[in-house]
């Protein structure tokens, strides 16, 4: 199995003007993350207070989404790996766009469960990991770049969507929101991904028996590597506490009487702090050693944590959490689209990838829910915080073990 370096073969998936394509993917990335994964902490508590719904309930609609998209992750990156890229993204952009649509209709419980149903396989084909698995097999050479410039832009999806979104709440309401966003998804996501993202080249039964036998290699190989699983362990842990916190400081901060404008600002804040740590990364391009990095942004988010524990109502405080949160979570999307290339191989990376991501995204689905039934032992947040906090620190232990695991490897 070679490594990331020495592999050097172009893959016709995407148009051949890199820089459009890329350019257009990001913003694609902008709309979708914007429009599908920050709108729930906005909409969550309008929704509640329409529909009576209790809060461990709707978390658990949303928990659903994310456990789905963690199972679908390892069949969408076989399917990207088989050169299906377009395929994936563009039908994953016209589900996200119904699903939202079915949402604002939503009168009932169990329709919201299945909205977030379908948007968790939405999630699974439209977010970075589907992306980054393409523009890794199309720029084998450049990929580290065109990722970077891709979590850049997306970086601006909370700067930009969650005033967008309240905005739009205050003016039609949760569903006329919701209408609002699906929209977006069809105007700009669709047309997107068929422009930037080309089908595959037409191939013989030998070629793509080729690719799939090449896939179950890589990923056989990855089963039996200790870095694999070092790193499984660290994107698990850290995925958690994002999920976490995405989806519950809108609350926390409402919580401990913050008021609501500093709230919007504390969130906003996210986004540019994402954007500024990504382009530093970009800037020093390669001279950024990942696995230094990964140890500097791994070892920041308990920092952020501990901040946000003692802040209180602090302004400062807050936006300094907000900061160090939003750099320390800009650097390492970047970390996750290109650590396993460069200490591993990128030989089947959308299988790969989408196996790190299974157990990240069940995480990601559990921790919602599991922070709300913590919430509710005390009805307080000061539970969830310090356990957030003890398993960034295990995110931080196994980014330690994978990279010392890689170097005897």
């Amino acid at each position: 199995m070679t490594r990331s370096r020495t592999t050097t073969h172009h893959d016709p998936s995407i148009t051949d003007d890199g820089a459009r394509a890329s350019w257009a993917l990001a913003v694609a990335q902008l709309v979708s993350w914007g429009s599908v994964y920050y709108s729930f902490s906005l909409l969550v508590v309008p929704m509640e207070q329409t529909m009576g719904w209790p809060r461990t309930t709707t978390n658990g609609a949303l928990s659903l989404g994310l456990l789905i998209s963690g199972l679908a992750a390892y069949p969408i990156g076989t399917w990207i790996d088989r050169g299906h890229g377009r395929t994936v993204m563009l039908a994953g952009s016209v589900l996200a766009a119904a699903m939202l649509a079915l949402w604002s209709q939503a009168h009932s419980l169990w329709v919201l469960f299945v909205v977030w149903a379908g948007l968790g396989v939405a999630l699974a084909a439209v977010l970075y990991d589907p992306v980054f698995a393409i523009v890794t097999r199309a720029y084998p050479t450049t990929f580290r770049r065109k990722i970077t410039l891709i979590t850049l832009v997306g970086g601006f999806a909370s700067t930009v969507f969650i005033p967008l979104t309240q905005g739009l709440t205050e003016v039609f309401g949760w569903r006329g929101c919701l209408l609002s966003l699906a929209a977006v998804n069809i105007v700009v996501c669709v047309p997107i991904h068929f422009w930037a993202i080309r089908p595959p080249a037409a191939s013989s039964a030998h070629d793509q028996a080729s690719q799939k036998a090449q896939a179950r290699s890589a990923t056989a190989l990855a089963l039996r590597t200790p870095t694999f699983w070092a790193l499984a362990v660290c994107f698990t842990a850290y995925y958690t506490t994002l999920a976490t916190l995405t989806f519950h400081l809108v609350p926390l901060l409402i919580e401990r009487q913050v008021a609501i404008g500093w709230v919007l600002t504390i969130m906003g804040a996210i986004g540019p702090a994402q954007v500024a740590a990504r382009g530093l990364w970009f800037a020093l391009g390669r001279r950024a050693r990942p696995a230094v990095i990964g140890l500097a942004v791994t070892g920041a988010f308990p920092i952020a944590i501990v901040i946000l524990l003692y802040a209180g109502t602090s302004s400062f405080s807050l936006l300094m959490f907000a900061l160090i949160f939003g750099g320390a979570n800009g650097m390492m999307t970047i970390l996750r689209g290109t650590i396993v290339q460069d200490v591993m191989w990128t030989e089947g990376y959308g299988s790969i990838s989408g196996l790190l991501s299974v157990p990240s995204n069940i995480a990601k689905g559990i921790a919602p829910i599991s922070a709300a039934a913590l919430w509710a032992v005390q009805q307080h947040y000061a539970l969830v915080e310090w356990t957030v906090l003890a398993v960034s620190l295990v995110s931080f232990a196994a980014f330690v073990v994978a990279m010392r695991c890689a170097v005897r490897t």
